[in-house]
């Protein structure tokens, strides 16, 4: 483990560190350390692909590497677009998006966080959890400014250039958190709404053993809307997801997992105690 303070923190790598795995011929999910990022489009269309969320901190070599492997040399998405603004999925954000002079896409409620107007609240270490949560504290909670390429998400649920997915809220875990579906396969990039990793466990986070959880405890403030956002989603009934931590899920172990989390979610999700669920309570 490499602990490095502010925005160069890094935090315990997987063996999935590094491993991509296509999961559609047009949506490849690239794990950096233990969160996700993922380019939407079609390696046989070059200049007409997307990329959700950004990573860890110093981790714009990487996904620039990929991308050219992918899509080849000079070969820019469109947008990247975040599922929310959590460090370790905005990390190389600021980087990539002057790179490629790109604009960012967000939901209107995180903008605070993305343009250097108000930091996260503080991650809980006092929440039910392993070793995870208690290291939280350590994970970087500041705002950044992304500057004059950042954009708010249209508020009809469309995503600029690429008509056949939207983007559906999703909060709990964030305020502005989202998710982006597809109709036609029902294809979800969930973000952090649920995860298919036990992520405050070192050991599951190590080793990527998939199970389907609730949001990261030590950084989810409001756990009602959390619950409601895992519904929603389920009711969609995806048929493959891609989740900010932990393998892609398909067929019959994401319907019925996601099934079980929905329909038990404070039994499953919601920690026993914790800063943030008093309110859940009260």
């Amino acid at each position: 483990m490499e602990v490095i303070m502010g925005h160069s923190y890094i935090p315990v790598t997987s063996l999935s560190s590094g491993m991509g795995q296509e999961v559609r011929p047009d949506i490849y999910c690239l794990c950096i350390q233990v969160v996700n990022v993922c380019f939407i489009g079609n390696p046989a269309q070059p200049h007409d692909w997307f990329l959700i969320d950004a990573g860890m901190p110093k981790s714009a070599d990487e996904i620039l590497s990929a991308a050219q492997s992918r899509f080849g040399k000079n070969s820019p998405p469109k947008a990247i677009l975040l599922t929310h603004g959590h460090f370790d999925h905005i990390g190389a954000v600021i980087e990539l998006a002057q790179h490629w002079d790109v604009p960012v896409f967000a939901h209107e409620l995180e903008l605070p966080y993305l343009t250097g107007t108000s930091n996260y609240p503080e991650p809980d270490s006092s929440v039910e959890g392993g070793l995870v949560a208690k290291l939280s504290p350590l994970f970087p909670n500041e705002a950044i400014n992304v500057g004059e390429h950042l954009k708010m998400l249209p508020a009809d649920g469309s995503i600029p250039d690429i008509p056949e997915w939207r983007w559906i809220h999703t909060p709990g875990h964030s305020p502005g958190h989202v998710s982006f579906f597809r109709n036609e396969d029902r294809s979800l990039i969930a973000g952090d709404a649920f995860i298919t990793v036990k992520q405050d466990s070192l050991f599951k986070v190590l080793t990527q053993i998939q199970e389907i959880n609730g949001p990261p405890r030590y950084f989810t403030t409001d756990w009602t809307a959390a619950r409601e956002s895992v519904k929603k989603l389920e009711s969609l009934k995806p048929s493959i997801a891609v989740t900010g931590h932990g393998l892609p899920m398909l067929g019959e172990q994401l319907s019925s997992g996601l099934e079980k989390l929905a329909n038990a979610f404070d039994s499953i999700a919601v920690p026993d105690y914790g800063r943030y669920v008093e309110a859940l309570h009260s």
